[in-house]
């Protein structure tokens, strides 16, 4: 931007705003409802959707959803050495497929599988959530659905939705266009925080099951179905196929730390495992794959096909049917399977941590 005496440059041509005194009578005075903000509706909404958030309340919430903050009591006595671990995430285009089909109900269970995961890879029990809606004209029954996914997520891990904000801006969206972000706050002691550390040569690598694509790499989904030419039905069909949400493992693996100590654990998103899991070890180690070693969704295969993707290209791309990996020493890896299918987690060993280049070596 450069600015002088006489005028402001812009990178982008703004409208100017005339500034001067406009003597002309007006018919009525403005509102802000004529702006295209209806404050009744956003109260209207907070209204509505309190049953759903109340679902989610735990002990430590100590206020209504409707303040300036959420008020969360922290018993820290609980813990002998606290840690809190952060996340916040969204969950990108896959919202164009959910608002393109008028289906808003699930999309809010991505929203905080995306945070919860990420808190979680490090041992994390998730506390709370907070969310955040922006749209450019609001629609009571849409944000509605959306806040009660967002509020099913919640329960799911056992985090408490506190708060959030629910943003209506006519111009930065089109009027039946919507935006989500989430926040979640976890803790975990200090001794039991899991920073992959402690990971060695040897350790066996545990993927769990994805629920599909989860909430990464939908701007590639959507060329191949820009290209995709069926039947509506059928067309219709795998786009259902590929909103089923992001699933949450919190309760899962929380369960499994009771028992096992995980050496490291990765949520595999956008970049799937070729991006994802080198995160968690140091650079003199490796992670061999065995690309045969889970059953993989056929909704991967058919994007592969229809999208002429390659194998590499699939592997960064998308999770591939592993939506998250723990490792653990070698002569855990039976009990861990065990424990994870008795929570009704599809789990296979999936490879070996070697000494190596740092990476990702399929084999």
């Amino acid at each position: 931007m450069i600015i002088n005496s006489k005028k402001i440059l812009f990178k982008h041509s703004i409208k100017p705003i005339n500034l001067k005194k406009n003597n002309k009578k007006k018919d009525r005075n403005l509102t802000y409802k004529d702006a295209g903000v209806d404050i009744d509706a956003g109260n209207l909404l907070v209204t509505k959707i309190k049953p759903f958030i109340e679902k989610t309340k735990r002990p430590e919430v100590i206020a209504e959803v409707g303040g300036f903050g959420g008020l969360f009591d922290f018993q820290s006595q609980k813990y002998e050495d606290p840690i809190l671990v952060s996340g916040t995430d969204g969950v990108g285009t896959k919202l164009l497929l959910a608002q393109n089909l008028n289906i808003h109900d699930s999309i809010g269970i991505d929203l905080v599988a995306m945070c919860v995961n990420d808190v979680l890879v490090q041992g994390a029990e998730p506390l709370f959530f907070l969310d955040y809606f922006a749209c450019g004209k609001l629609h009571i029954n849409i944000a509605s659905e959306v806040i009660k996914g967002i509020a099913k997520g919640c329960e799911m891990s056992g985090a408490a939705l506190i708060g959030g904000e629910t943003a209506e801006m006519p111009d930065m969206y089109q009027d039946d266009e919507y935006d989500l972000a989430g926040f979640c706050v976890g803790v975990v002691d200090r001794s039991k925080l899991i920073t992959g550390e402690q990971i060695k040569p040897n350790n066996t690598i545990i993927g769990v099951a994805s629920s599909g694509p989860h909430s990464n790499g939908y701007s590639l989904i959507r060329k191949v179905l820009e290209n995709y030419q069926v039947e509506d039905n059928l067309r219709l069909s795998k786009i259902k196929t590929l909103l089923e949400p992001t699933k949450i493992y919190v309760r899962s693996v929380r369960k499994l730390m009771e028992e096992i100590q995980i050496n490291g654990m990765a949520h595999i998103t956008g970049g799937g495992i070729t991006e994802n899991l080198p995160r968690i070890f140091n650079s003199n180690l490796k992670a061999q794959i065995k690309i045969n070693s889970w059953e993989q969704d056929p909704i991967f295969e058919w994007l592969a096909t229809n999208g002429n993707i390659t194998d590499s290209e699939m592997r960064k791309t998308f999770n591939c049917g592993i939506g998250m990996i723990l490792i653990v020493d070698r002569e855990d890896a039976n009990k861990t399977l065990s424990i994870l299918n008795e929570c009704n987690e599809s789990a296979w060993e999936i490879g070996t941590i070697v000494e190596g280049s740092h990476g990702v070596e399929y084999i």
